[in-house]
């Protein structure tokens, strides 16, 4: 059966897991985080590839690229969740089912963070699970990917590598053509 590819895109801040407020992150870093993510990916079948970045155009890059690149998209755009447009706009040309993550419980915390722009594109919105939220998630999209008929979906040429995100440069300096840089090919 065909290892069906997920992509896992972290925004703002979340590089910062392990720093921030333990109360609403716990004290998981990033690089603990997708290793765990992985695992749960490697167990229900899924070929895991990661990404974050803290500048939005980089995000949205990335959304741009991912049609043909992943079947399924699992978001933590962090702040941007609730008022980019930009992302929720390249999230509908992504064009692929995604599920959106948030470690806290975003609905108990500041009326701000309690909106999100991008959840009615999503197949799912979980929040509030700390990690084992991205477990939802895979379990989610394999349910789903699996009842919608694409468990014909072709494998990926290569195993995804665990960490393949790169740092991306500041927002005026122009985002290399290089596929190698966010592991997604240009147009």
């Amino acid at each position: 059966m065909a290892r069906l590819r997920v992509a896992v895109v972290h925004g703002v801040n979340l590089d910062q897991l392990g720093r921030r407020d333990p109360r609403h992150y716990g004290r998981v870093t990033l690089r603990e985080l997708e290793r765990r993510i992985q695992a749960w990916a490697e167990e229900l079948g899924f070929a895991s590839r990661f990404f974050h970045t803290n500048h939005e155009g980089a995000f949205v890059e990335y959304l741009h690229r991912a049609e043909g690149l992943v079947d399924a998209l699992i978001l933590n755009p962090g702040a941007w969740t609730h008022y980019s447009w930009a992302i929720r706009d390249a999230l509908e040309l992504a064009g692929v089912p995604a599920v959106e993550v948030h470690l806290s419980d975003v609905s108990q915390r500041e009326e701000w963070r309690r909106r999100s722009v991008i959840s009615d594109l999503c197949v799912g919105t979980i929040a509030g699970r700390g990690p084992d939220g991205y477990r939802d998630a895979l379990e989610l999209l394999r349910g789903r990917l699996g009842s919608a008929g694409h468990a014909d979906v072709a494998p990926a040429d290569q195993p995804a590598p665990a960490d393949d995100r790169s740092v991306q440069p500041p927002p005026s300096v122009p985002l290399p053509d290089d596929p190698s840089a966010t592991d997604v090919p240009s147009s």
